[in-house]
C-alpha cells in the first residue's frame, strides 16, 4: 500500500521570527487531492538538568499560547547552522544558570506530525556547574529542582502537562530503570 502524498502545490501563507506557514495542496494515493495546512519550524533541543544530588532541574514559565504557567524541562529553538549539542548547552545556561561538559543524547521526536515538522531533540545534563541564567529579555523563569518521584507524580496528577517535559522524563526513567 501507498501511503505518500505528492506535493503539487505549495503557498506560503505566513513568515515569522520562529515558525512559518504553508498550505500544501497534495496529491493522495487514490489520486484525489487534499489541502495541507503545515507549520515550518526549525527545531528545537530540551534538556534534563541533574543535579548531583539526583534533583531535576525544571523552569516555571507562563506560555501565551496555552493561557497557562507551565512545569517544563529548559528548551529552545534551534538556531540556523547550530550544532544540536551547543545549543542544548546554550540553553542550559540562558534558561538555567548552569553549565555542563557532560551532554548525552537521549531521544528525538516530532511533536506534532499532523500539522507541524518540528523535531525536538532531548538531552541529558549532567556533571552541573552553577552560575547565572541569562533568559531571552521575553522570558520570565523561575528554576525549580524535584526529585524524580516528585515528578512523576506532577506527571501522574496532571501538574506537568508539557508534551516535551512528559517525553523526556518517562523516556529518561525507562532508560535508567532498565540500565540498573
Amino acid at each position: 500500500m501507498t501511503f505518500e502524498e505528492k506535493t503539487m502545490k505549495t503557498e506560503r501563507i505566513y513568515e515569522g521570527r520562529i515558525i512559518n506557514v504553508r498550505v500544501d495542496t497534495v496529491e493522495l494515493p487514490n489520486k484525489k487531492y487534499s489541502k495541507r495546512e503545515i507549520v515550518e519550524h526549525p527545531g528545537a533541543v530540551g534538556i534534563i538538568p541533574i543535579t548531583e544530588d539526583n534533583k531535576i532541574i525544571l523552569v516555571k514559565q507562563f506560555r501565551k499560547a496555552v493561557e497557562e504557567v507551565l512545569l517544563e524541562i529548559p528548551a529552545g529553538k534551534i538556531e540556523p547552522g547550530e550544532n544540536l549539542v551547543r545549543c542544548a548547552v546554550r540553553e542550559l545556561e540562558e534558561e538555567t544558570g548552569f553549565t555542563t561538559d557532560h551532554v548525552e543524547k537521549l531521544i528525538e521526536f516530532y511533536t506534532a506530525p499532523g500539522f507541524s515538522n518540528e523535531k525536538l531533540h532531548i538531552y541529558v545534563a549532567k556533571n552541573l556547574k552553577e552560575g547565572i541564567s541569562n533568559p531571552d529579555e521575553d522570558e520570565n523563569i523561575e528554576i525549580i529542582e524535584l526529585s524524580m518521584d516528585e515528578i512523576l507524580n506532577k506527571i501522574e496528577t496532571g501538574e506537568i502537562k508539557d508534551s516535551k517535559t512528559i517525553v523526556a522524563m518517562l523516556t529518561y526513567t525507562n532508560l535508567y530503570s532498565k540500565n540498573r
